[in-house]
């Protein structure tokens, strides 16, 4: 519905005419989802914190495609003072140039070899030795990461895609998921950033509480969709994100995967590379509101988790068909005693 301004109440349109040209901007995939979380955390909170106001928790893993308006028009018609959208990390950091998306083959999927495939993960992971954080410790996830990032021009209304350069994150997570720590040279501060939080989404604590009945844990992924998109695809997300960077018990694990394979166009992908160049087999699905198909990338001797990719498989503005919308890569996954504290040698990535 079209809003009629009140009288002597400015134009939205001349506010933004009067405002400097924006240049071109750019918004990463991973900064949005930090926007939205904290809008989220202020929105859901019943009533003012008891503790201070925590920095807004990046999520990594599965990172929607952002909705992009210019500046002078989001200034114009929210109010909201949108702070640095332009090519900082934060606190002096210059973010590196983004590059070119690279463009694949797009393989094709298939539910034929679902079951025998998602039965061998499965195993795999109910095998796993990962440790088991004590409540004073941390969970440590190394990854190789590289995300979408688009500029939009809002004079000319016309964008362009590019990637970040591949680079190193590193996250330190409580297993109560009210503190942690992000340190992701060129995107954030120096030093890194707090990763403090009320909301406690995909905590290690609410991980290992999930039913290991494949059909009732499916039942509670479900139940946390807000109808906002496609319910489906809003599973194979959660599932993603809760076992790309997170410390899964084994059995939990094992039924997330058994629980992605019930859901509807869950496909196998024969080959997929990882960040870190490492080919594998894949479990994947299509967002059909978006046309981004994200592959789960597995060993494929060892079946172990190795790390994800998105790929464009419909053209979506300037991204066209085969395009690599994001790449990650877990080189490390561990328990340790304190923030900041890496492990002494290398975690098993799994």
């Amino acid at each position: 519905m079209k809003r009629t301004p009140r009288f002597g109440e400015p134009d939205p349109a001349e506010l933004a005419r009067l405002l400097p040209a924006p240049g071109d901007p750019e918004l990463p995939r991973d900064r949005q989802r930090q926007l939205e979380d904290a809008f989220m955390a202020q929105i859901q909170r019943p009533a003012p914190a008891t503790r201070p106001a925590a920095a807004p928790r990046p999520a990594r893993g599965r990172l929607r495609r952002p909705i992009l308006i210019g500046i002078p028009a989001a200034l114009a018609l929210t109010g909201v003072v949108v702070v640095a959208l332009n090519a900082t990390g934060g606190a002096g950091t210059t973010e590196p140039t983004p590059v070119a998306a690279p463009v694949v083959a797009i393989q094709p999927g298939s539910n034929v070899a679902l079951a025998s495939t998602v039965e061998h993960i499965a195993d795999a992971a109910d095998r796993g030795a990962l440790p088991t954080p004590r409540p004073d410790q941390f969970i440590y996830v190394k990854s190789e990461v590289s995300y979408t990032t688009t500029y939009v021009n809002a004079d000319t209304n016309t964008s362009r895609t590019w990637v970040q350069p591949l680079h190193t994150r590193e996250v330190w997570l409580s297993p109560d998921g009210h503190k942690g720590w992000l340190d992701e040279p060129g995107y954030q501060p120096k030093g890194g950033i707090t990763l403090d939080s009320d909301i406690t989404r995909n905590s290690y604590d609410e991980t290992k509480a999930l039913p290991t009945d494949p059909d009732a844990l499916l039942k509670k992924i479900y139940a946390r969709a807000n109808g906002e998109s496609d319910r489906n695809q809003q599973a194979f997300t959660t599932i993603g994100d809760i076992v790309g960077e997170q410390v899964v018990p084994a059995r939990i694990a094992a039924a997330l995967y058994r629980a992605a394979a019930r859901i509807p166009g869950v496909v196998v992908v024969p080959h997929s590379q990882d960040a870190a160049g490492r080919d594998g087999i894949a479990l994947a699905r299509l967002d059909p509101q978006t046309g981004e198909r994200i592959e789960w990338i597995f060993d494929r001797n060892t079946y172990a988790y190795l790390g994800s990719r998105g790929v464009q498989i419909t053209a979506a503005g300037d991204a066209k068909p085969g395009t690599v919308t994001e790449r990650t890569a877990i080189l490390s996954r561990a328990v340790v005693d304190a923030e900041k504290v890496r492990p002494a040698s290398p975690g098993k990535a799994s």
